[in-house]
């Protein structure tokens, strides 16, 4: 007569099974500990690169948010090295006043502001640095909630000199003008400070190395090709440093590298001082005259919802503008993410792999060993399905005593990965760590684990149910 053990029962004998023989267990589940860690810390690294990048276009206005520039592309190739794709055959488009209050009425718009980014030279003594001067709204640049260091303050609006707040990479740009050296030379940095000190801003580079060349006979210059020939040499704009962006120069953000001001201040200055001339960085006609306007770099617009980045990019394109999106470069780099993920995943899989060859081996093992065993629950009745059912058991547990020691050891192996990425790789922007590890990370890889387990041990279950009872208890 056939008898069935229940579920306490099957889980006592395979518990003392493991248990009896312990330094194999142990080796065993040692194999899927080491397996499941490889597989969990290899792709959490992938996962956390992929919440840097997230936190970054995050800082930078989402992915709902969406850069507009000319079809001329100027200013896209001055901030990205190269050049954007092309309008589709219409006639140049502008980031102008009036293209900023026909996008503010767009219904999916939920706010637009223009951005003008002119390169200059910043003055301090003899020191000098080259930098991207931004000219924001001022109410928009308090509203990018950047962290500044003790005894900043933002630039104000409508100043009657530039005020300028200062990328936390900055300090390492300005170098000596006699030695040539700067930080990466000398390793010390010019006393400058960039919250209270007063600074010389050149927004003409051109004319300004013009006259350097010329000894300061800039009038006198014979050089057809220079421009401003004839036009006094270039001016030098009193300008008052009033913030520096927190972070160190270990600290990256979006805002590292650039000089702020407030817009309006700038256009003052530029429509006063250049009127008639050609504007740095402005667009010019045919004929090489200046346009009647100020064009923008670019518009920065945050649409309502991500659903419909895609439909305004498109409308603007048919517009003719260049446009640059956050979610496409999201979506490239996810790609490019779940190809590292899969082979970061993929190497720690072999290990599990080998885990499982342990397992099978060790329920082999243990087959041999209890033969007698076997016939002997067979010859009282026990039917073949609780045999399976018992090896299936202690091939699982293993699995699940691997899978929860693996897990513990991932996040103490993720935790030091972290530290140490803060401590050496801050200066590219990992300062909230290259692992993470969600909780479907965690269960999934408890799954694999006991999967893994369950299936190594499927074939040896299978042996165990066809030995001959008889056979089986004549064995020594």
């Amino acid at each position: 007569m056939e008898w069935k053990m229940n579920w306490i029962d099957l889980l006592r004998m395979s518990t003392g099974n493991l248990r009896r023989r312990k330094l194999r267990t142990f080796l065993t589940v040692l194999g899927v500990v080491i397996g499941t860690a490889s597989i969990v810390v290899m792709i959490s690294l992938g996962l956390g690169l992929q919440q840097s990048l997230l936190a970054e276009i995050e800082q930078a206005g989402g992915v709902t948010n969406i850069k507009v520039y000319g079809s001329d592309s100027e200013g896209y190739s001055m901030m990205h090295g190269g050049s954007a794709e092309e309008n589709t055959g219409q006639e140049d488009k502008h980031v102008t006043d009036e293209a900023i209050q026909q996008f503010a009425q767009m219904e999916e718009i939920d706010s637009v502001y223009p951005v003008m980014v002119i390169p200059v030279l910043i003055l301090k003594g003899n020191y000098m640095c080259y930098a991207d001067l931004n000219g924001l709204p001022a109410e928009q640049l308090a509203n990018l909630d950047i962290a500044m260091e003790e005894g900043s303050r933002m630039p104000a609006e409508r100043t009657a000199n530039l005020e300028l707040m200062f990328g936390n990479w900055m300090p390492e740009s300005f170098y000596n003008k006699t030695t040539g050296q700067g930080y990466w030379e000398t390793g010390e940095f010019p006393d400058i400070n960039y919250t209270s000190d007063q600074f010389f801003t050149v927004l003409d580079q051109d004319a300004y190395f013009a006259e350097e060349e010329s000894g300061g006979n800039y009038g006198n210059i014979e050089d057809d090709n220079v421009e401003t020939k004839n036009q006094g040499p270039p001016k030098k704009y009193v300008s008052q440093g009033t913030a520096l962006i927190a972070g160190g120069t270990n600290g990256y953000t979006p805002y590292s590298f650039g000089v702020y001001c407030d817009l309006e201040t700038l256009k003052g200055i530029l429509k006063k001082d250049f009127a008639g001339k050609v504007i740095p960085g402005q667009p010019v006609r045919s004929n090489g005259k200046p346009y009647s306007y100020l064009t923008y770099s670019y518009a920065n617009i945050q649409v309502d919802k991500m659903e419909n980045v895609e439909s305004i990019a498109n409308t603007f394109k048919e517009m003719g503008y260049t446009v640059e999106t956050n979610i496409e470069y999201l979506n490239s780099m996810k790609s490019q993410f779940a190809i590292v993920q899969a082979v970061l995943g993929g190497i720690g899989a072999i290990s599990l792999l080998v885990a499982a060859i342990g397992i099978t081996n060790t329920m082999m093992m243990s087959i041999y060993e209890r033969t007698k065993e076997i016939g002997v629950i067979k010859v009282l009745g026990c039917g073949l399905k609780n045999i399976k059912q018992l090896f299936l058991l202690e091939a699982a547990g293993i699995g699940f005593l691997g899978g929860v020691i693996g897990n513990l050891l991932s996040f103490i192996l993720s935790r030091i990965i972290n530290v140490v990425a803060t401590s050496f790789g801050s200066d590219m922007g990992l300062s909230q760590g290259i692992s993470y590890i969600p909780f479907w990370l965690v269960m999934s890889a408890m799954g694999i684990a006991i999967g893994v387990g369950m299936i190594a041990g499927y074939f040896p279950a299978k042996r165990a149910m066809k030995l001959s009872a008889l056979e089986a208890i004549r064995t020594n």
